[in-house]
């Protein structure tokens, strides 16, 4: 079974930035935002995704997420039928020690919000904090992307 386990913070500062190695434009639309799982479409530059995504179960670091490829000419069609207010960012890729983070500028809506992600192998997984890393809230239904 397909485990995500995943911590997020809040961002103190740009200074990610210059660390950055990538970075691309994201926009998301949500199908469902069933509390027991979310059906999220998304387009990634010029690819596109179509994600389920479980609850969210030991503090909201892991939860059962099942993620597709699907054609760029679906994911359109499918944005058309997503629930309003489609999340537009712009995620910058930055690789530290063996680990990746992936921060989000959040656009239109949410513009101001800056989220870091990580992914991990093991919820006990030690990992890098850089400076510009600030208050973790994994867990916090209110900074899900389904929520915003």
């Amino acid at each position: 079974m397909p485990i995500e386990i995943e911590r997020k913070f809040l961002v103190k500062n740009l200074d990610f930035i210059k660390e950055s190695s990538h970075k691309k434009s994201i926009e998301q639309g949500y199908l469902s935002k069933d509390p027991n799982r979310t059906v999220r479409v998304r387009i990634e530059n010029e690819k596109a995704f179509l994600t389920i995504k479980g609850k969210s179960f030991n503090k909201g670091t892991s939860r059962i997420e099942i993620e597709n490829k699907i054609s760029l000419k679906d994911a359109r069609t499918l944005m058309k039928l997503c629930l309003s207010n489609p999340i537009k960012k712009i995620r910058y890729l930055i690789s530290i020690d063996d680990f990746i983070f992936e921060v989000d500028v959040f656009q239109n809506n949410n513009e101001g919000l800056i989220i870091a992600e990580i992914e991990l192998d093991s919820e006990k997984s030690k990992f890098p904090e850089p400076e510009w890393l600030g208050e973790e809230v994994t867990g916090q239904i209110k900074f899900y992307n389904s929520q915003l």
